[in-house]
């Protein structure tokens, strides 16, 4: 199965507010395993950057003004998730907004709903109560986040991939229970145990004849 973990900058919380897409990250995952293919892009929002949202991912109004806008890089984005791949995200209702909202935008059929995968909502059904930010995640799955200084979307897509193959059960052995002929096992000299003979008494011999005699029909008789 064809699986893409992502995650978007933007310029704030809601597209309806005039908030846009500035980043998308995506690498691939088939069959819980990473491929090494990723798509990545920064986008125009054609509006100023927020100083609370550059805080977060460092991307400024200065840096974006030469980058493409979403309808130059929709193409490439649509042909590299496909029809039916699986789109996995941190909190993906978020995500989800935006990139639909882009596409809508642009006169383009958005992505079904049906299609995502939200972690954070896996996160919260397996660990209730707990803090599952994909930060937490990492600290409990012992997920190496130490480069990851502000957000950006191609980083936490990789990180996301290794959260989320730990929420699905992790990179584990083969339960076949298989033996390893190769592994050489040290053994000990076989120890021989002497022939031990147990002698039954008169006592015990008439006691289980009684026993016998009380038997009832018994089935070995039948």
């Amino acid at each position: 199965m064809r699986e893409l973990i992502f995650d978007t900058e933007t310029t704030g919380f809601d597209p309806m507010m005039g908030d846009r897409l500035i980043e998308i990250g995506l690498v691939e995952m088939v069959d819980k395993s990473l491929t090494g293919e990723n798509y990545h892009v920064y986008v125009n929002p054609e509006r100023e950057v927020p100083d609370s949202a550059f805080k977060i991912h460092g991307l400024s109004t200065e840096f974006l003004k030469d980058k493409p806008v979403f309808s130059d890089v929709m193409d490439g984005f649509l042909e590299f998730i496909g029809d039916d791949s699986v789109l996995v995200a941190h909190n993906a209702e978020f995500d989800m907004r935006f990139i639909n909202w882009e596409l809508e935008n642009a006169g383009r059929p958005i992505v079904h709903p049906k299609r995502f995968v939200d972690t954070l909502a896996i996160a919260r059904t397996k660990f209730p109560g707990a803090a599952n930010s994909l930060d937490a995640l990492c600290k409990r799955f012992d997920v190496n986040n130490n480069h990851r200084t502000l957000h950006g979307a191609l980083l936490d897509a990789e990180i996301l991939a290794d959260v989320y193959i730990e929420l699905m059960g992790g990179r584990q052995a083969g339960m076949d229970l298989s033996v390893d002929k190769s592994i050489k096992i040290a053994r000990g000299p076989k120890k021989v145990r002497e022939k031990r003979e147990f002698v039954v008494s008169e006592t015990e011999l008439d006691a289980h004849k009684g026993f016998i005699q009380k038997l009832s029909n018994p089935m070995w008789l039948r």
